[in-house]
């Protein structure tokens, strides 16, 4: 009873009250009236949500599903594409590419860098042959904001298809589709959509369409073609996890409520809040200049154990937090706070990680929680963020 249990990780992240009630509504049947009434309308809220007017087609399955899903059924077997790899997550999409024969050129970064528009433009003079570009938009395994606005200035001209993972990006930064250029797009619901993981979302522009057209799905399970027919119909291709569904719906109004400008500006306050508060402990942020809105990675000093300074927090503080992947584990923290996290809640995070590192035999300066607070309230006032 000290604590309240606080979960700031980079997901899953918390669900709010309304939409866990939403959630717990008695089940109703995929292929009838009352649930297509329900999908038409989170059909519209998602083309809001993607800045699109392609349809959204939501699959059941994690952010690993939804990347599967855009390679299989973008990609054939044989064609080459050029995967960014600056972090966990880069290299998956070069994994997933490899299982399905599709051949891989990659520009490695080192871990907490973003790519340029230069460097990709550069790679595809090299390899014109490439049909794709993939990247993060959010690396969530670094806390790196790639350009992606900026990228697609360099291939919306080329035959080249540009495919964003917005699994830790959408609905926390703003991104949008179609004025930016996104050829697909892709999220997945238990980040900032604040949902439990399961659901996949992603849409494709008409180029991506047409050179879907030319190949055959390399999986049985997911077949965007055959999906856009049955979302038309406010309908998924199999079976249709329903209450993610009803719940998404639910979040979406939150969004619509709210307004995604006021959403953007708290995300960003949020991300000031914490880097200010992180630089005030005297630690070092690791992504250092393109870094994202939803989640603050910090590197721990040497002569602290990250693992362990994570458990004291969620032992003594009833928060949790992440750790580093990889080469990164146990000298990497990430903070989440995106999705239903406000200022208290990060506050409480914040202080729970400081007391880790000192138990652990860190030095932390203090006065951080001030300076973060002040940040916090300056950003929200910010008018030239958005």
């Amino acid at each position: 009873m000290r604590n309240k249990k606080r979960l700031l990780a980079p997901g899953p992240t918390p669900v709010p009250e309304r939409v866990r009630l939403a959630l717990a509504q008695d089940m109703i049947h995929h292929r009838k009236p009352e649930f297509k009434a329900i999908m038409a309308q989170v059909q519209q809220r998602l083309q809001k949500l993607f800045g699109t007017t392609q349809p959204v087609m939501p699959l059941a399955c994690s952010g690993t599903g939804v990347m599967t899903a855009a390679v299989t059924n973008l990609f054939a077997a044989g064609e080459k594409v050029l995967v960014i790899e600056a972090g966990k997550f880069g290299e998956r999409w070069g994994e997933i590419c490899n299982a399905s024969n599709v051949v891989v050129e990659k520009l490695v970064l080192d871990w907490g860098e973003a790519v340029t528009a230069e460097a990709i433009a550069n790679m595809l003079d090299i390899h014109p042959d490439c049909k794709g570009v993939l990247v993060q938009l959010s690396e969530t395994s670094t806390g790196v904001l790639h350009p992606v606005d900026e990228i697609a200035g360099v291939t919306k001209d080329r035959n080249v298809l540009l495919v964003v993972d917005g699994i830790s990006a959408v609905s926390i930064s703003p991104c949008s589709m179609d004025e930016w250029g996104i050829d697909c797009l892709l999220t997945g619901s238990q980040k900032g959509l604040m949902l439990p993981p399961g659901l996949g979302l992603i849409a494709c522009s008409d180029k991506a369409w047409q050179k879907a057209e030319s190949v055959t799905p390399s999986c049985f399970y997911f077949n965007l073609r055959a999906e856009k027919q049955k979302i038309l119909q406010n309908q998924t291709l199999f079976t249709t996890p329903v209450n993610l569904i009803v719940g998404l719906n639910e979040s979406l109004a939150m969004f619509e409520e709210t307004g995604f400008d006021a959403v953007f500006r708290k995300q960003w306050a949020l991300t000031m809040m914490a880097r200010t508060a992180i630089a005030e402990m005297g630690l070092e942020l690791f992504a250092k200049d393109h870094f994202t809105w939803g989640l603050t990675s910090v590197l721990v000093p040497e002569n602290v154990d990250a693992s362990a300074a994570l458990e004291y927090a969620k032992e003594q503080f009833g928060v949790t937090l992440a750790g580093g992947q990889a080469h990164m584990k146990g000298r990497l923290v990430r903070i989440g706070h995106m999705g239903w996290v406000d200022w208290a809640d990060l506050a409480a995070g914040l202080h729970a990680f400081a007391e880790g590192c000192k138990a652990c035999g860190g030095s932390i300066t203090s006065g951080y929680l001030e300076k973060g607070l002040h940040a916090y309230h300056s950003a929200l006032n910010d008018s030239e963020i958005l």
